[in-house]
């Protein structure tokens, strides 16, 4: 039977245009997905942000071979820039132009997650994390007296501690809460009004020492502290109505990560509050501050929540006269 084409002489000009047009977007992302080595740099950037000398440590590799590539997973739109001071960091989009391909996109992205990295790369990521880490550890711990006055730099707890409180007073339960990183302790008081029992934890001995000195004074009898990261928190099975984490987020070496582990210290139903910056350029903040980021866009939050089985519910966001803004965002374990 034959096929009769309907289409006018002037439609198949605009038909055969846009075809054309569409060509080299489609071999550009045919062409980054070609390359194994790309596959697993696109693992690698899946859930975390890198830059050009960490994935060059991650895969034991020189920088222009590495920069070819990542141009050619830029070019495709697989992988996308953000400046954070003077360095570059690579991360999946999110994304594609023409909107045509973006299903074909999202395929490439969602099958390079199923991929099975190598135990050196994985070594390698474990190395640059933990570089981060022993970094931010080492500011807080040398500028522990100075913390106040360098968080007052950017936001002071009395410009974004309103709004956490507002969602922590919201709860269906208030038996237990748990916050990550209370620096010297001043939002721990408005949590013991409020639950049953409240646990702190950071893994500075320096802030944690503040900590402690600010319960013992405010007399908070039902607040205890422990030291420790995330994953120590994430395995003490402690089956939290609220988890809060103010301004913590930009100074950790794997955000993405502090939600898996967050999501593992809730109980059905609880909340993950998370009080941050959204992005910025004030790059000063890395040397005053001991910030590893400058900032997250909303989306990046929501993306690695719902990875995480958080799923978003009430936000707010902050605009403060030194320039910066805040996000407040409340997320529900399902």
């Amino acid at each position: 039977m034959q096929t009769i084409d309907t289409l006018t002489p002037k439609n198949k000009v605009a038909h055969n245009t846009a075809s054309i047009d569409l060509c080299p977007s489609l071999a550009g992302l045919l062409k980054a997905a070609g390359d194994e080595f790309r596959l697993q740099v696109l693992k690698v950037l899946n859930r975390d942000s890198f830059g050009v000398l960490e994935l060059c440590t991650i895969f034991s590799i020189k920088q222009s071979a590495l920069s070819h590539h990542l141009k050619v997973l830029a070019n495709a739109g697989l992988v996308t820039t953000r400046r954070e001071g003077n360095s570059i960091f690579y991360r999946r989009a999110h994304t594609i132009s023409p909107q045509a391909l973006l299903p074909l996109q999202q395929s490439i992205l969602h099958s390079s997650k199923l991929l099975t990295l190598s135990e050196d790369v994985l070594q390698g990521i474990a190395a640059v994390q933990q570089e981060r880490s022993v970094n931010s550890l080492q500011f807080f711990t040398n500028n522990a007296n100075k913390f106040k006055a360098h968080q007052d730099l950017i936001a002071g707890l009395e410009q974004y501690g309103p709004a956490v409180e507002e969602l922590c007073t919201s709860l269906p339960s208030f038996e237990k809460a748990v916050e990550i990183g209370p620096g010297e302790g001043d939002f721990l008081r408005t949590l013991s009004r409020s639950f049953k029992h409240v646990t702190a934890i950071d893994n500075s001995q320096s802030m944690l020492a503040k900590s402690k000195i600010f319960i013992e004074q405010a007399k908070l009898s039902n607040v205890d502290i422990e030291l420790g990261d995330t994953a120590y928190a994430a395995k003490q099975n402690l089956n939290a109505d609220c988890v809060i984490a103010n301004m913590v987020l930009h100074h950790t070496p794997s955000p993405s990560d502090i939600f898996q582990d967050l999501s593992l210290c809730l109980k059905h139903g609880g909340s993950l509050i998370i009080c941050d910056l959204l992005s910025h350029d004030q790059s000063w903040t890395r040397e005053n501050c001991g910030d590893v980021w400058l900032g997250f866009d909303e989306n990046e939050l929501t993306e690695w929540a719902l990875a995480a089985s958080l799923h978003p519910t009430q936000e707010t966001y902050l605009t403060l006269r030194n320039g910066f803004r805040i996000q407040v965002r409340q997320f529900i374990k399902h």
